[in-house]
């Protein structure tokens, strides 16, 4: 029987393991992850507008493991050895034939003082916090920003960024205390948000502009001091700092034989392989994917894009058919304002922005589709 082991529970895991079992309905399939629960992150800024609760965001995995009959292992990765074929956990070895790693990336560290701020893509528990702190905001300066990765332009996460101001603009307006509470949109990048594509990034910053949100653009980020943004082109004093920092590649992979890219991604093709190691495959925000074009985000549409493609892939190889896939390029976004909403699409032949209330329904037709399919 052919073991095959998902690193991470996330929906790039969770997407290979469906493909797996479609396609493989005898292959003994274990997932490692130190939890079982999947965070929905886009409802994240729901949650911190006061719009969701938190524990609409996380959804227990244990009956979906059951079906998909799947061994699950609450253990975090800390190596791999003999080219993939063993992973190492704290809690012992697990071997395997095929290797699918699918942990998410990791963030980066600096600038210094990042632990003066508090970010969006996070957790539950981080979205309630700013919930809290927003609600006892009366009066100040909010401040927004994103980081990047130096060495790779894709490790960058901004759009959830975009989305909270809109969201925090009309909560503060429904409360009658936009007036009184500045927003400012920090980011080193000149041109914020351009992986969205520019029709994109023209409606949502004019729309910041008429909404009176400040920017503080191009500007070096040196860190974070209480209540203040650092940057080489001025402080921004605030009350509160809600900040995405740049991604890289899980840490625990530099200790591995693994080919790295320059901002510390794992390396593979865009079939999911990892380059030279034969039956170890990369999917979601851990790989950087060659010949993908520059602004293919690291999302989870584009995860689960990615691990149906690596499940299609791993069953091929393991039949002995030569038919290899690549996955789509593809970007699908819904930034939601609360009181307006723009669908965003990209792919190599189109890039759209479309306005429209009703973005808002479906993306919470699609959370709740992502509840029924991986929960009860």
């Amino acid at each position: 029987m052919t073991r095959i082991v998902v690193l991470g529970s996330g929906f790039g895991a969770l997407a290979t393991v469906r493909a797996l079992r479609r396609r493989l309905p005898d292959a003994e399939i274990t997932v490692i992850a130190p939890s079982d629960h999947l965070v929905l992150y886009p409802g994240l800024v729901g949650v911190a507008v006061g719009e969701q609760h938190a524990g609409t965001t996380r959804v227990n995995l244990g009956e979906f493991f059951d079906r998909q009959r799947v061994n699950y292992v609450r253990a975090s990765v800390q190596g791999l050895v003999r080219s993939g074929r063993t992973v190492l956990t704290d809690v012992g070895e697990i071997e395997n034939d095929v290797l699918v790693i699918a942990t998410g990336a990791g963030k980066m560290t600096s600038p210094v003082g990042i632990e003066h701020t508090l970010s969006i893509c996070s957790s539950p528990e981080t979205a309630e916090e700013i919930h809290r702190r927003v609600r006892r905001l009366r009066r100040g300066t909010i401040a927004c920003g994103f980081g990047g990765n130096p060495a790779e332009p894709a490790g960058a996460r901004g759009g959830p960024v975009l989305e909270l101001l809109l969201s925090l603009d009309a909560d503060l307006r429904r409360r009658g205390v936009r007036d009184e509470v500045e927003l400012v949109f920090f980011s080193p990048a000149s041109n914020p948000g351009e992986r969205l594509g520019s029709a994109a990034v023209r409606r949502v910053m004019g729309v910041m502009t008429r909404r009176g949100i400040r920017a503080h653009f191009g500007h070096r980020l040196q860190g974070f001091d209480e209540g203040r943004v650092i940057t080489d082109g001025g402080d921004v004093v605030a009350d509160l700092v809600v900040y995405v920092p740049g991604l890289t590649g899980p840490s625990w992979a530099h200790s591995s034989d693994l080919p790295l890219s320059p901002g510390g991604f794992i390396r593979a093709d865009r079939g999911c392989r990892v380059l030279g190691h034969p039956g170890v495959y990369v999917v979601g925000d851990a790989g950087a994917y060659e010949g993908v074009e520059d602004w293919m985000p690291k999302q989870g549409h584009a995860a689960e894009l990615q691990g149906v493609t690596a499940a299609a892939n791993i069953a091929s190889e393991l039949a002995g058919r030569a038919r290899r896939r690549a996955f789509r390029q593809e970007l699908v976004c819904v930034l939601d304002g609360m009181d307006s909403a723009v669908m965003v699409y990209r792919s190599r032949h189109a890039s759209l922005a479309i306005p429209g209330r009703c973005w808002r329904r479906v993306k919470r037709a699609l959370e709740a589709r992502e509840r029924r399919r991986y929960g009860r």
